[in-house]
């Protein structure tokens, strides 16, 4: 009881995984819902936070911890990247992809919401056939691979997990286009070269506060003068916050969500164009109820990989981050970028009719046929 009553969220996540807190009626997710459905974060409750002195014993930590260097960034990854692949296949999607979804309406399947986010993002990338595209964070390849099947361009993707590198090579083989789409274990600040477009998915949440900067002005330098730039990541629909201790214990060490103020100061003064802005709120939170629902149906399965208490800390990470987005005061971002003013068209309408081709493939045919010519 002292340990939650001190830090309501790590206290009741260690409890819950060692055994100490039984629910009796319901489950975990039924008690982090309840909890957090009454303490709205529009509503500015603070029933949920730790004490004053932990929060500010934990803004310091995370702030000492906040220097992400590359070393450092390879390990926080393989934390949780490197875990076993049967674990990602038993509660995600059968592409893997690690990443809010798009529910474009209701009834939707997981399977076909990840992939309407992929035809989602790609329509805004308006890419254009020969073109050369790099994946930051290209996780186990699927974003890159469906990118070169729908539009013929060459996709070089980045990761610092091991375990993805090899799914991603063995994918782009199965599907004889090696030649195409290529997967690296490096760091994105270690790339060379230019490329037509840019698309990172989910990543951006592990660079680190005091390397934004670096990221854009990197992301800058790998853009061709006509380049254009998608950046997928969750943010705090808040001001500037600190990773709670649960997470930064248990599932992304050196992670951090951040809020639209500290995105903009990474690339404000680098001759950015910010070119779209969209803000997708209760998406992530259908997301995540998908994955702890498949991981709950998946119990023994996770328990025989590792073990009961590995069980429960996941479940509690995922139930957490469900009420984080569909009662906290978190969302999920797309953010548009450009070196050049003319490199997208005036409106957003090429967005939905690329995105409404991209559905069609017969049609997507024709129009790269069209360009081609």
């Amino acid at each position: 009881m002292r340990r939650i009553l001190r830090d309501p969220s790590l206290g009741a996540a260690e409890s819950f995984m060692d055994g100490d807190m039984v629910i009796e009626h319901g489950d975990i997710f039924d008690m982090v819902v309840l909890f957090a459905a009454n303490n709205l974060w529009e509503d500015n409750s603070s029933a949920l936070s730790p004490s004053a002195f932990k929060a500010v014993l934990d803004k310091l930590l995370f702030r000492i911890g906040r220097i992400n260097m590359q070393h450092r960034s390879k390990k926080n990854v393989a934390h949780h990247y490197d875990l076993s692949g049967k674990l990602y296949d038993l509660f995600l999607d059968t592409d893997r992809q690690y990443s809010c979804a798009y529910f474009s309406g209701p009834g939707i399947s997981l399977e076909q919401a990840q992939l309407d986010k992929k035809a989602h993002i790609v329509a805004k990338l308006a890419i254009e056939p020969g073109m050369k595209v790099l994946d930051i964070g290209c996780g186990w390849g699927g974003m890159a691979l469906y990118i070169h099947q729908k539009t013929g361009a060459e996709v070089l993707g980045v990761t610092l997990s091991e375990e993805q590198l090899k799914v991603a090579r063995q994918r782009a083989l199965d599907a004889g286009v090696a030649d195409k789409v290529k997967f690296e274990l490096i760091d994105y600040r270690n790339l060379a070269g230019q490329f037509d477009r840019i698309v990172s998915v989910g990543m951006f949440e592990h660079v680190g506060t005091p390397h934004y900067r670096t990221f854009f002005r990197k992301v800058r330098e790998l853009l061709t003068p006509e380049g254009v730039m998608l950046l997928h990541t969750i943010g705090r629909a808040g001001g500037p916050g600190v990773t709670d201790a649960f997470t930064l214990k248990y599932i992304f060490p050196g992670g951090y969500i951040p809020a639209l103020s500290e995105i903009a100061k990474g690339y404000e003064g680098l001759r950015y164009f910010m070119t779209d802005v969209e803000v997708l709120r209760l998406h992530y939170a259908e997301t995540l109820r998908h994955w702890y629902e498949r991981a709950v149906a998946s119990r023994d399965a996770i328990v025989g990989l590792y073990d009961e208490r590995f069980y429960r800390m996941w479940c509690f990470y995922l139930a957490g981050c469900h009420v984080s987005f569909q009662y906290g005061g978190l969302v999920n971002y797309q953010l548009q970028f450009s070196r050049s003013r003319d490199a997208l068209p005036l409106t957003r309408d090429y967005m939905f009719e690329g995105e409404r081709a991209l559905h069609e493939p017969h049609k997507v045919t024709l129009r790269q046929a069209g360009q081609a010519g």
